[in-house]
């Protein structure tokens, strides 16, 4: 049996929001998270997780006549909802107090 991958804090609540949202940019992550995330650290964990495979990104269009840079839009991979789920199911066998070796 393979070990659970490393899932941070940031890293988690990132998958969270996104598994909730599907698809966002960094600062709206930083708005959705109620203080969770901050501005200087989301878009150095987003490149570490995209690194890892467990988010994708893309860039949003800019309208016509737009300036300024394009936002760059995340999403989860299959990878991290597999993740999330087995991190949660952990969770939840451990807040029940169940052993692991039992269930």
């Amino acid at each position: 049996m393979s070990d659970l991958p490393s899932l941070s804090a940031t890293e988690r609540l990132i998958i969270e929001l996104l598994a909730e949202h599907e698809e966002l940019f960094g600062l709206r992550m930083v708005q959705l998270s109620d203080g969770r995330l901050k501005r200087g650290t989301v878009y150095v964990t987003l490149g570490r997780m995209q690194e890892k495979g467990y988010v994708e990104s893309r860039q949003e269009p800019l309208p016509p006549g737009a300036i300024g840079l394009p936002r760059r839009l995340y999403r989860p991979t299959a990878l991290a909802m597999r993740i999330l789920a087995a991190w949660q199911a952990a969770q939840a066998h451990y807040i029940a107090g169940v052993n692991p070796q039992e269930a």
